[in-house]
């Protein structure tokens, strides 16, 4: 059975209420905490009998409410270096500091319970009702019944699921895409600084994944928490990230940056390999019709004289003319 944040090791709780607050400031009164900065010092994981780390000296910071993508081979310590921020794997050596405080040497149930952690395939547990999972780490910590009841109801509703119709649903009574924004639900539902997430959406069919990106995308722009994700897919990472960092092997960095820069800028070959073919065509997913510049342009029309058509490309300021079919509608470029 997959791991999953429901254990006592379990990553979900009340954060700090704004950049740079420590986790032990957590706000308990029901206020939503924004982002945490992440800071990685050094960090590296040696696997005792290998000659060589699975991370190696890793260092990087995140900001506060920032979306962040690791990309990078199988196999190459993605994962692992996700599951060093909230210790489900034990560093070797380096630090890690979220909100300016040191957490490498706090106690790891107590850390783990204060950060979110959404898996793929959900990782709900099969023997209690949706409402049970997503309740379990706020009842951990401490909440009041009253408390908790409506929090499983304000995140169902949060994630798109109708509270009365699927709290008490078992997850084997749910579809694939139901799971995922259950367990996504469960990792908000203590309100985390920090949520960390691995390759949760690897497991649905395509047209699923793709609502479950944009249903993330608008809950970050809701909530303002601070999001790691790991996954293989640089798509996928385009269209989430604030930034992309790529891995090679033993999660070295081969390049951090924001999604444009990586694919106007790669910084060699192997992060080129991973932008792969139709690098301009990608660059599009990062353009929002809003954002898009509207500016006037010199028309003719098709029925106008040749003669006005060649005058008004002598005398424009452009070297190209709209042209309009007879209903003023865009036809062609001259």
């Amino acid at each position: 059975m997959p791991e999953s944040p429901a254990t006592p090791e379990s990553p979900d709780s009340p954060g700090p209420s704004a950049p740079g607050a420590t986790l032990a400031e957590a706000a308990p009164g029901g206020d939503t905490a924004s982002g945490a900065s992440i800071e990685l010092e050094h960090l590296t994981k040696r696997y005792p009998g290998t000659s060589v780390p699975a991370v190696d000296d890793v260092s990087l910071e995140i900001k506060a409410g920032e979306t962040v993508v690791f990309v990078g081979p199988s196999g190459g310590g993605k994962t692992t270096l996700l599951k060093m921020i909230n210790r489900l794997i034990e560093p070797t050596s380096g630090r890690i500091r979220i909100g300016g405080e040191d957490v490498t040497d706090m106690d790891p149930v107590r850390l783990r319970r204060k950060i979110g952690y959404a898996i793929q395939s959900s990782g709900l547990f099969p023997h209690m009702t949706v409402g049970q999972n997503i309740a379990l780490v706020p009842k951990m910590t401490g909440w009041s019944k009253s408390r908790t009841k409506a929090r499983v109801e304000e995140m169902l509703d949060l994630v798109g699921l109708d509270p009365g119709e699927f709290q008490g649903r078992y997850p084997r009574q749910l579809s694939g895409g139901q799971q995922q924004r259950v367990g996504v639900a469960r990792a908000l539902a203590a309100d985390p600084p920090v949520l960390l997430m691995d390759e949760p959406f690897g497991a649905v069919d395509p047209i699923t994944r793709d609502h479950l990106q944009d249903e993330l995308i608008r809950l970050q722009h809701e909530l303002h928490k601070t999001i790691v994700f790991v996954t293989h897919d640089f798509d996928e990472a385009i269209k989430i990230g604030d930034r992309i960092v790529v891995l090679r092997d033993r999660s070295q960095i081969a390049q951090f940056d924001t999604p444009e820069a990586i694919l106007t800028n790669p910084a060699d070959d192997f992060v080129s390999g991973f932008v792969g073919a139709g690098a301009a065509l990608k660059r599009l997913n990062l353009t929002r019709v809003r954002d898009v510049e509207i500016r006037d342009w010199p028309t003719v029309g098709v029925d106008d004289p040749l003669q006005s058509i060649f005058e008004a490309l002598r005398s424009g300021r452009t070297n190209e003319l709209l042209m309009l079919d007879r209903r003023g509608r865009p036809y062609k470029w001259l």
